[in-house]
């Protein structure tokens, strides 16, 4: 399926995790798509190992099924995307695309699961030590702790005083500081960089 895609070529195939890696390194493939149930070194195991490289590769990992955890823990591992087996073929060429444009991609069906356990990992790793601010603003920061809690624009709005097209001025800035582009790497980076200090609210039950 993927070698009748424009623009796709298939450099490589592995068998298990050991050659997996062995093979990423000698033919350095723009994408890696990883199983994370392989035999020898596990998936996960695998992307740890290629993380340490110079220049990792951008990786998607490919799972029948993964906890809310393991989403986490692979995308802090440098993985660039989790797609489903069960996905449709056009979701997974989607993915590549994607992450060749330099994105991240998570399946819609995880999204909200994965803002909860973002939020559970960032409590866990906060310290005392100090943290590089990346030239972020207090309301800005407030506005990010907002963004890992899973609110919408609407809600940020409401829950500041703002108007929405200023919630989208703030994010604009916000992302151009960090190197996100879109809300999804701005959580990933504010965990990674212990950018929050307190944990954010939980947002406002609506209907």
């Amino acid at each position: 399926m993927l070698g009748a895609e424009p623009g796709f070529v298939v450099v490589g195939e592995a068998g298990d995790g050991d050659e997996a890696v062995r093979l990423t390194r000698s033919l350095r493939p723009d994408v890696l798509l990883l199983d994370l149930a392989m035999p020898g070194v596990s998936g996960m195991d695998a992307l740890s190992e290629l993380a340490a490289a110079p220049a990792p590769v951008r990786t998607i990992v490919l799972t029948s099924a993964i906890e809310k955890a393991d989403i986490v823990k692979a995308l802090q591992l440098g993985a660039a995307g989790v797609v489903l087996k069960a996905s449709a073929n056009q979701i997974l060429v989607k993915a590549i695309r994607s992450v060749m444009a330099g994105q991240h991609w998570i399946g819609r069906e995880s999204v909200s699961d994965l803002v909860h356990a973002l939020r559970g990992l960032m409590v866990a790793s906060l310290d005392k030590t100090p943290r590089q601010r990346f030239g972020v603003t207090p309301r800005e920061l407030e506005i990010t702790s907002a963004v890992v809690a899973g609110f919408s624009n609407k809600e940020i709005a409401k829950k500041f005083s703002l108007s929405q097209d200023t919630v989208k001025h703030h994010l604009t800035n916000i992302f151009d500081k960090v190197g996100a582009s879109n809300r999804l790497e701005l959580a990933l980076f504010a965990v990674h960089h212990q950018l929050l200090e307190d944990e954010p609210a939980t947002p406002t039950a609506t209907g």
